[in-house]
């Protein structure tokens, strides 16, 4: 997508950013994943008897109903949520939802930023311990001053080393007699591994959606589940192939856009300009998640030999694998061809925001306020 800079405010006064994508929230997270298509069709049946959710498209949320709905962003909030909010902080006759609110060692600090947002929101920890052999020995002090609260639990699956222990106490959680419990997963780390096209191929998309399926029931009824844009729901502003703008282009129809192709000549992956102009143009290019980097590297080459004056990047999820974002260079005022001018990403994968910090031209959009507003839902 071509377009001038974009005026929206960021952590830096001094800059611009893009704010965080939609939060989705799964208000039944008793659901069962039968399939998930290489098509991004995702067919679930539900396996409480309120309700029957045969199939549905993520490009198309107009078309969910309860209990699967999308939750509208708050990051910023607006001005009339934000009144109403702090009506209700302060008048003693309106209910506030209070919220006791755990989380894991690598979501520690996002936690606290969560908690900074609302008075509502109060900080438990965890005593995150193993035994000799090494597997966990947790344990959730004064576990018995939870019951009747509203509870949420502040995951990160960044490796598979860490999802066991975080599900051992995402089960126990529910079962303290708590009135309901809610399940902020930022980044679902495998949504890239849902497409089944050759037998032997294993979905583990399907499996960790399985096993989110079965958490306990609390007092209040299932669980809430919170995810920041699946990797099903893949959008581009800079569209890099056909698909992608069949899929997008009518909600961006406000921005200039440009069109890019993937093709491949031997072993290279090159990507050509179908459509569009970027020169004397910012360009960004906006994705939902990033691993090795690769296309957004070669999206920059190619928009900055067709005449682009600034290119800047935009990704929820920015995952990095084995400190790829090493690759990513600034443009050092405004030098295209040498690298980016901003690279903006959330702090949805900890890991990362820890590696990037101060780092040009990364910055990081915290997810905080949106997560504190969607608790108070």
């Amino acid at each position: 997508m071509a377009a001038t800079r974009p005026n929206i405010p960021s952590q830096n006064p001094n800059s611009h950013a893009f704010k965080p994508l939609k939060p989705i929230s799964i208000s039944q997270s008793l659901l069962k994943f039968p399939s998930l298509e290489s098509s991004n069709k995702i067919r679930r049946q539900c396996i409480n008897s309120r309700c029957e959710i045969t199939s549905f498209e993520f490009d198309k949320p107009k078309n969910w109903s309860d209990p699967v709905r999308i939750i509208q962003p708050f990051s910023p909030i607006s001005n009339s949520m934000a009144a109403a909010s702090a009506s209700s902080m302060d008048s003693p006759t309106k209910n506030v939802k209070r919220v006791c609110l755990f989380y894991c060692d690598d979501t520690k600090a996002l936690a606290e930023r969560v908690a900074a947002e609302s008075d509502a929101i109060e900080l438990r920890s965890i005593n995150w311990r193993t035994f000799d052999d090494g597997f966990p020995n947790l344990f959730i002090p004064n576990a018995q001053g939870i019951r009747g609260q509203h509870v949420a639990f502040l995951a990160s699956f960044s490796s598979p080393g860490v999802i066991f222990e975080q599900l051992s106490v995402i089960y126990a959680l529910p079962k303290l007699f708590i009135s309901s419990f809610t399940l902020v997963l930022p980044f679902f780390p495998t949504g890239t591994s849902e497409r089944m096209e050759d037998e032997g191929d294993v979905a583990t998309a399907f499996t960790l959606a399985r096993i989110l399926s079965n958490i306990p029931i609390s007092r209040g009824g299932p669980t809430s589940l919170v995810t920041f844009d699946i990797h099903a729901l893949q959008i581009s502003v800079a569209f890099p192939d056909d698909g992608a703008w069949k899929r997008f282009h009518t909600q961006l129809q406000h921005f200039p856009t440009i069109v890019c192709a993937k093709v491949r000549e031997g072993d290279k992956r090159i990507v050509r300009i179908k459509e569009g102009d970027p020169a004397g143009r910012h360009v960004v290019i906006v994705d939902d998640l990033v691993q090795s980097g690769g296309t957004l590297i070669e999206c920059q080459r190619v928009l900055a030999a067709h005449g682009a004056t600034k290119i800047s990047a935009y990704v929820t999820h920015g995952i990095f694998p084995n400190r790829s974002w090493e690759r990513f260079e600034y443009d050092n005022g405004g030098n295209p061809d040498n690298g980016l001018t901003y690279f903006w990403i959330t702090d949805s994968c900890p890991i990362t925001v820890r590696a990037v910090k101060n780092k040009p031209p990364f910055e990081v959009l915290s997810l905080a306020g949106s997560i504190a507003a969607t608790l108070q839902i």
